[in-house]
């Protein structure tokens, strides 16, 4: 029988780059998002904790402190899989535009590739992105894969009732898509090296921006005119039955496993009442309450609606990683919420020992 740890962190993009351009995101918000009232564009119209959070330095200093608590929730984490020791991690992660397109959306797809070769500093145009690391703009990431069990896994879901999507290899992102690669580099923020091997698991987070949107903060448009909005994706509902199906699966199998989930929670620029320039801090506090108590049900409860009015679209994946721990009957032993008015989206990190 199985042994089982959860997690869950962010893929925060922008801890990436170095504490200068930590503020970035919120920066082209006030240069380029057309749909920010002018009015905001004035930093002295802010909400006065957003003011403060912005300070004299443009949110230099909060940047600083904001990745102190990040990096110290991921040291935590890694130190935790390394103590569980699992035979392989599956990271719940959503795909914005990258691996899936016009050709095929999936609401769930296990990715069982035999390895993954990702260069995250590197963009899409071939230019170079800064890195706190100082690390290469070609330099190869190489992680393994786990075929075996990921074929093992999409087989017991499928006979619990789940159509599970599955892949070899990639489509149109030629490593992995950066809710996967980030929290890798960042479980390995001190570069010790992952030797664990990896099971991808792409939730169809954005939904109705998908596609229409590229999975961006904007919605994209031809020839002047918006795309029309996507099907959904899946519900918070339907994430928890297959997480609790997957968790179904595990027991069953030989190995250890540890799962995790990988999002920020509610988005600045997903959340149109907020004018897209702070998250629904209010709406992730309440989602925080009910994780700390255990009360997965409320998360079940949360409707694609609800989730999209506060910028919670990626809390998803969270909830594919809650609808397992609530059927091995886990409650959170740790976690941290990390709240920001200005660094794009609230943050949080929590374990799970079954």
């Amino acid at each position: 029988m199985a042994e089982i740890f959860g997690a869950g962190v962010t893929h925060y993009p922008a801890l990436i780059a170095p504490d200068e351009d930590l503020a970035f995101p919120i920066h082209r918000t006030l240069k380029n998002d057309e749909r920010l009232p002018e009015r905001l564009k004035d930093p002295m119209n802010w909400p006065e904790d957003m003011r403060l959070e912005f300070g004299d330095d443009q949110g230099l200093a909060a940047a600083q402190r904001h990745r102190e608590r990040l990096v110290a929730g991921f040291r935590r984490v890694r130190q935790e899989i390394n103590a569980f020791n699992p035979d392989f991690v599956i990271i719940f992660g959503d795909d914005q535009y990258e691996n899936f397109r016009e050709d095929i959306i999936t609401p769930f797809c296990v990715l069982a590739y035999e390895e993954h070769n990702s260069s995250p500093f590197t963009r899409a145009d071939g230019s170079a992105r800064r890195n706190v690391w100082d690390e290469p703009a070609d330099k190869v990431f190489h992680y393994k894969g786990h075929p075996e069990a990921a074929r093992l896994l999409t087989s017991g879901l499928i006979n619990e009732g789940v159509d599970m999507a599955y892949a070899y290899r990639p489509l149109h992102e030629p490593g992995l898509a950066h809710a996967f690669i980030n929290t890798l580099l960042f479980l390995d923020y001190d570069r010790e090296g992952f030797d664990i091997p990896v099971v991808p698991f792409a939730v169809n987070c954005y939904g109705r921006g998908i596609i229409s949107q590229r999975g961006g903060t904007m919605p994209h448009k031809v020839n002047g005119v918006p795309l029309e909005p996507d099907p959904p994706g899946p519900t918070a509902k339907r994430c928890m039955q297959v997480g609790a199906a997957l968790a179904r699966v595990l027991k069953e199998s030989p190995y250890r496993v540890a799962l995790v989930a990988s999002s920020s929670w509610s988005h600045a620029f997903l959340t149109a009442k907020n004018n897209y320039l702070w998250p629904d801090t209010p709406s992730d506090r309440e989602m925080l309450a009910h994780l700390k108590r255990g009360d997965y049900a409320a998360w079940g409860k949360r409707t694609t609606a609800q989730l999209e009015d506060s910028g919670q679209h990626e809390l998803l994946n969270w909830a594919c990683l809650l609808g397992a721990m609530e059927e091995l009957d886990s409650k959170p032993d740790f976690v941290d919420f990390v709240e920001t008015n200005v660094l794009t989206s609230n943050k949080c990190f929590a374990t799970f020992k079954v």
